[in-house]
């Protein structure tokens, strides 16, 4: 199902909604692969939104904190806009002082992607061409949004290139598991399956080092409420705002979740499974501005992220991981969100 949204320099723009048996509802938009609403039921058998976005294309436009988007070539920022690969020095587009964050612009968050729709999955593709934002390499990228009947949303994202290049794409989504934008989510419980952390600088960037989390108010190995390590007073966190906006260095269990959150008031939660090797989890420290999400204007802690992906300026850290994609080296990544309610 799909609804005209609004239109871009003549192009329409979509909605499209799937929908399970269950009766939740998810949406996304051919602008941006982003998603614009994830409807689920609370402990007393109410269906509310659970992620933050807008209701019209020009508030898109307009404002930039990434509500739902496709992020991409690369997530994150790349220190200076600038990297060396196979001996050659390449100059980005840089949007963030003198570096580059998610990708430059306009980057995959403001590409109108063609869209396949099947009976329970939004498919998205797009040809990135050579040197978009100063990247080599020109990249097919598909990425896929299932809805399953057992309340999952499960992210597929490929590529190919014809030459080495970068490539380490994330999905933005704010969630507020109250459905009320008016609800900080410091409350909610948070467990994180990781031993190290990604330490950044004043300008948000990682430095290089992992710092083990044990003893930190970085553990979330026990479940805690997010407002219990805000309030530890960490000067990373301070960096970045008085809250989070790390990269955790995840450790994959077979069957079981990479991260969990919790909202006790709605019963609702979030199981998280992912292969990427790290998630960038940011509890919305920043998030102030003169607009509004469905209607309330939008404050500090109104959503989080679960940003799976390789670490942010990855290029720059070889232990961060490989985010370099070569030709006849596909890329495929899988992250599920499984959604669940403790009832009353």
């Amino acid at each position: 199902m799909k609804r005209l949204f609004g239109e871009l320099n003549g192009v329409p723009i979509y909605e499209y909604t799937l929908k399970n048996k269950r009766g939740t509802e998810f949406s996304a938009l051919n602008y941006g692969a982003i998603v614009t609403r994830i409807v689920t039921e609370n402990q007393f058998g109410e269906f509310q939104n659970i992620c933050l976005g807008f209701r019209s294309l020009d508030d898109y436009l307009a404002y930039s904190p990434y509500f739902g988007a496709f992020v991409g070539r690369v997530a994150g920022r790349i220190r200076n806009g600038s990297f060396w690969l196979d001996g050659k020095h390449y100059d980005l587009v840089k949007n963030a002082g003198v570096h580059q964050l998610h990708g430059g612009r306009p980057n995959f968050s403001k590409t109108v992607f063609e869209v396949e729709e099947t009976a329970n999955s939004l498919i998205f593709s797009y040809k990135s061409p050579a040197f978009q934002n100063g990247y080599p390499g020109e990249v097919d990228v598909v990425m896929r949004y299932t809805l399953t009947e057992e309340d999952a949303w499960v992210i597929e994202y490929e590529a190919d290139t014809d030459q080495p290049t970068l490539f380490n794409p994330t999905n933005h989504t704010y969630f507020n598991l109250s459905g009320d934008v008016k609800k900080s989510i410091l409350k909610n419980e948070l467990f994180v399956r990781s031993h190290a952390f990604a330490c950044i600088d004043e300008e948000l960037i990682p430095t290089g080092e992992l710092r083990e989390v044990f003893g930190t108010a970085f553990d979330f190995n026990e479940a805690k409420q997010i407002q219990s390590a805000i309030l530890k007073g960490d000067l990373q966190m301070d960096l970045a705002s008085g809250g989070l906006d790390h990269g955790f260095v995840l450790e994959h269990e077979r069957n079981q979740p990479d991260a969990v959150l919790v909202d006790r008031d709605s019963g609702r939660g979030i199981k998280m499974e992912t292969d990427a090797p790290a998630v960038v989890i940011y509890t919305g420290n920043t998030l102030t501005g003169d607009y509004t999400v469905f209607g309330d204007k939008i404050r500090p802690f109104s959503g989080i992220t679960f940003e799976t992906q390789s670490l942010p300026d990855a290029i720059h850290h070889r232990h961060f991981g490989d985010i370099v994609l070569r030709p006849g080296t596909p890329f495929y990544s899988k992250t599920i969100f499984r959604f669940f309610v403790n009832k009353a």
